[in-house]
């Protein structure tokens, strides 16, 4: 067994590292993160004093009594320049009669649900209890990896007991001492390199405190009108970060306590084949900017009304995973029906945007705009209980019955949200042949009425029972 120990970790705030800053010393908007890991385990086998030793402080509070750790708590590592988040939970007991031992164990169920890989933390000393049967019995049936440890493997104990650990069906324990930091380093090894072998499990992650507007459209909609209105307003503080020709022009914008990353970008054209080199970079560029933001403003020319192309550049939104507003900008000189643009809106898009009317000529609209941004950008980041999915999709099946293919139905088994910015919910069913595209959007589309989701995109996974 190594004696490798991971280094002490760099203080924290939130998910943002005092010394991620590059050489300019400005902090980057977005860190990189390699996937999400679930500790679980029995109760009483060291699975916090793990995460503390893997975080390289103490973050989780441990005692000798079980059953310390009840809700589920996020810690992010960071080992060879990868960086990960642990999900550390309380421990499962089955045999626990109390209504708090039932909610421990669903908050370690959902973890699980969330989770991209488990570690299932063992007692080395102790070596297999009824417990571990049970828990790894779930492990085998969800579809993450998952990595056996034994932990208070001091003295070699953990070798002692590798025989019997097999029969959890989980492979080889890595035996490790979360008290002394032995055999750490090389669990942070097999993590990284596990993480790295799952095509889904990267993720970027938004650092810096402020929301990412990218201003989108097709040309000469008033995108750089309505960017130069909000930045001049008197009571705003502005700081401009101008690009090179023809590139995006990033703006930070800060309205009383919240700031904003405003990003104005060319207009993009539907016939690609007509655009020249700069235009062609010059809207790749846009698109970069959208996939970066966190809200996308479509603008719609009040003067000439809502156009098939318009429609484009939303969907390029939604592909890029930004939450959406729709902006009619010329509202001054408009005689747009706003209720028959509702309509067409919520027909043609599948995020259901709000509209916000605004004129950058007189101001009018302005201050809405950004009251709709921080309203959207709140319910793009937050989370649904997992009760709450599960209740949705109880209500959905009863509101509509699955389909039924070849004498088989649809059976929608258990559901949790599993990633924000975009929201991103995860359902096991039965079989995955037996989904049909219009149940799905009928999913989709409960989801993001019942979650308050309006204009933000939603994804839904359907993955089959193991």
């Amino acid at each position: 067994m190594s004696g490798r120990e991971p280094p002490r970790s760099r203080k924290q705030r939130g998910h943002e590292f005092d010394d991620e800053a590059n050489e300019e010393g400005e902090v980057p908007s977005e860190l990189p993160l390699i996937g999400v890991v679930a500790v679980v385990g029995y109760p009483n086998v060291g699975k916090s004093t793990l995460c503390n030793r893997l975080a390289g402080r103490r973050d989780a509070v441990v005692h000798s009594e079980p059953g310390v750790t009840r809700d589920r708590k996020d810690v992010d590592v960071e080992w060879n320049g990868k960086r990960f988040r642990l999900v550390d939970t309380g421990g499962i007991d089955f045999g626990g009669q109390t209504l708090m031992a039932e909610e421990v164990a669903d908050q370690a169920r959902t973890a699980l649900a969330e989770a991209d890989m488990a570690l299932f933390v063992v007692d080395a000393k102790a070596g297999v209890m009824p417990g571990d049967l049970e828990v790894a019995e779930i492990l085998r049936r969800q579809r993450n990896p998952v990595i056996l440890v034994a932990n208070k493997a001091e003295g070699g104990q953990g070798d002692t007991n590798a025989l019997q650990f097999h029969q959890l069906g989980l492979g080889d324990p890595v035996p490790v001492s979360a008290i002394h930091g032995s055999g750490s380093g090389d669990l942070l090894d097999l993590i990284v390199e596990g993480l790295g072998e799952l095509p889904d499990a990267a993720r970027m992650e938004r650092v810096a405190d402020e929301i990412g507007v990218a201003v989108l459209g097709r040309p000469n909609v008033g995108k750089s009108s309505l960017f130069n209105a909000l930045i001049g307003q008197p009571r705003v503080i502005v700081s401009d970060i101008p690009g090179t020709t023809r590139d995006a022009i990033d703006t930070r914008l800060v309205r009383g306590e919240t700031a904003f990353r405003l990003v104005d970008t060319a207009g993009m054209r539907r016939k690609r084949h007509l655009r020249q080199d700069v235009e062609y970079w010059s809207e790749k560029r846009a698109l970069t900017a959208a996939e970066h933001a966190d809200i996308a403003l479509v603008l719609i020319d009040g003067e000439e009304g809502f156009v098939d192309h318009d429609l484009d550049v939303a969907d390029a939104a939604r592909k890029a995973g930004c939450a959406t507003l729709v902006v009619v900008s010329k509202w001054d000189a408009t005689e747009i029906d706003l209720d028959d643009l509702r309509l067409r809106i919520e027909r043609k898009l599948r995020q259901r945007p709000q509209i916000v009317t605004t004129s950058a000529i007189t101001g009018r609209g302005l201050d809405r705009l950004l009251d709709r941004i921080e309203e959207l950008y709140a319910a793009y980041t937050s989370r649904m209980p997992t009760p709450a999915v599960n209740r949705v999709l109880q209500d959905a099946v009863a509101a509509r019955q699955p389909p039924l293919v070849h004498g088989r139905r649809l059976k929608l088994i258990y559901g949790a949200q599993v990633q924000t910015r975009p929201p991103r919910f995860r359902i096991t069913v039965n079989d995955r042949k037996l989904i049909t595209r219009d149940y799905a959007y009928f999913l989709e589309n409960r989801l993001r009425e019942a979650a308050g989701l309006e204009g933000c995109p939603v994804v839904v996974d359907m993955v089959a029972r193991s």
